[in-house]
């Protein structure tokens, strides 16, 4: 299995070399260079194992047995899971009216980012400590990733982790997360700006291509193939949990409803689907909806600004895992999908090709929700289940709650119920206890376990980022002065 850039200008690497890289040296993404494709025979295996196997099985398709023995594998990921705190990983919680919520934050951080990332630290930390290197990882965050990031690698020798967060843009749980994090190898930095404008200094360094090799400057955004990969895993996870059987023919199709911003867990979706399983795809956002322009008019462009939200998260304007997407859909051209983001990175505005965008629209749904949607939708859950989502979990349910009702519809069109038989997962990515002040506005008391109470009284470390500042350069010396110590 080897990796190419969606750009076509770098050349194959293994796993190790995927999982090494931000960026590719052309500015690309890595993919796989084939995408698997999976038997009847190997779903209905599949569809009886638990999270964690289902995960080993996903990630030895991808990487080779002769870079990670199999049994070296295994152990990494059940490493991984050790700190997860329900004993199946993830948790599928069935509710009134079909509402089917897929809880993927039962990790240290109480976030989703947590399953991929203790998995890619402990890869990480296993060629590391076979080659004896250093590795300095840069992170610009928009809420939960730099908690996650963080978590995965404290406390190591060999790496070090500066993570990047808009202050003011963050939760309070979500910044302390980060914060009360006191190790030698974890640097934290406060910039006064929003999610889209933290990601610039951050690929300026990684742009900078004799600076990152100096300093193995490497990042564990979702721009890191690892990360994607073991999110493939939730859409398998969330099919063989919702699918009624897998025993007729054709397998039945599952609908998966995935909250989206920089598009890491949609992308995985995509991928899954090419693989061969049988699922219909939709992307939920917030206001900041260029993906959903994107679906409903092939309209790849900026808005004015980036729109603060309850779902802060999912504040992005620039979901750089769209151009893994298009790669998908054009079939791995990467002449062509370097060509349109090449015209994206000049002018911030696209419009897809007829074909590209067709092709899109076939591939995904999509859904946008306001703040009043979201907080609406938080309402309903608790007054029908008594159960608490997060916001980012609410425009998921927003988009099942704004769908006909199905058993109103069955009841109604008996003959016709085959068109309202699809099952329909929510993928759930975060904890409502990292969102107290979406909670109170949706009139809801939070439920705060005593982890994410006992923050406040921590000692906090972090470095402001003031507007007008040379971002990219403070971080540069930062890092300079970090190796200095080596």
């Amino acid at each position: 299995m080897e990796y190419v850039s969606t750009r076509g200008g770098a050349g194959a690497v293994d796993f190790e070399g995927a999982l090494f890289s931000g960026y590719a040296p052309d500015g690309g993404l890595f993919m796989p260079q084939r995408i698997p494709s999976l038997d009847w025979d190997t779903l209905r295996r599949w569809s009886r194992l638990p999270y964690r196997e289902l995960v080993k099985e996903l990630c030895s398709l991808f990487i080779t047995a002769e870079l990670v023995p199999p049994s070296t594998l295994n152990d990494l990921i059940d490493r991984a899971f050790s700190r997860f705190r329900h004993k199946d990983v993830v948790h599928l919680s069935r509710l009134k009216d079909g509402l089917n919520v897929l809880e993927l934050w039962h990790g240290v951080t109480y976030a989703f980012k947590d399953l991929s990332l203790s998995c890619t630290g402990q890869f990480l930390q296993y060629f590391l400590e076979k080659k004896k290197q250093h590795v300095t990882i840069l992170v610009g965050t928009s809420g939960d990733t730099g908690s996650s990031a963080i978590e995965s690698v404290r406390g190591q020798k060999n790496m070090d982790i500066f993570v990047v967060l808009p202050k003011g843009f963050c939760t309070e749980i979500q910044e302390l997360q980060m914060t009360t994090v006191i190790e030698d190898n974890v640097h934290v930095f406060a910039a006064h700006g929003n999610s889209d404008e933290i990601d610039e200094p951050i690929k300026e360094l990684f742009a900078d291509v004799d600076f990152a090799r100096k300093y193995n400057l490497m990042s564990l955004n979702s721009v890191n193939w690892s990360r994607i990969m073991v999110q493939i895993a939730h859409h398998f996870y969330a099919y063989f949990q919702c699918a009624p059987s897998l025993d007729t023919t054709p397998l039945p199709m599952v609908e998966i409803v995935v909250p989206t911003g920089g598009g890491g867990n949609i992308t995985a979706g995509c991928i899954a689907q090419k693989m061969g399983l049988p699922i219909q795809l939709v992307a939920v956002v917030n206001s900041n909806d260029i993906i959903h322009r994107t679906v409903q008019h092939g309209d790849f462009s900026l808005s004015e600004s980036v729109k603060a939200t309850l779902a802060s998260a999912m504040d992005i304007q620039e979901p750089y895992n769209m151009e893994r997407i298009l790669w998908l859909l054009l079939g791995s051209d990467s002449r062509l999908t370097k060509m349109l983001m090449e015209r994206f990175s000049v002018s911030k505005s696209l419009k897809l090709p007829e074909d590209l965008h067709r092709k899109l629209s076939e591939t995904l749904r999509s859904c946008s929700a306001s703040d009043e949607d979201i907080v609406r939708a938080m309402q309903r859950c608790w007054e029908e289940n008594r159960y608490l989502l997060c916001p980012h979990s609410a425009v998921a349910a927003h988009y099942h709650y704004s769908q006909p009702n199905r058993a109103r519809l069955h009841q109604m069109f008996s003959c016709f119920s085959f068109l309202f038989s699809v099952p329909r997962c929510c993928l759930a990515p975060a904890s409502a206890a990292k969102f107290q002040d979406a909670l109170l506005r949706a009139g809801l008391v939070p439920q705060l376990p005593p982890e994410i109470t006992a923050l406040r009284a921590m000692e906090t470390r972090s470095t402001p980022l003031e507007r007008g500042q040379d971002w990219a350069q403070a971080l540069r010396e930062q890092i300079e002065a970090m190796a200095r110590r080596w």
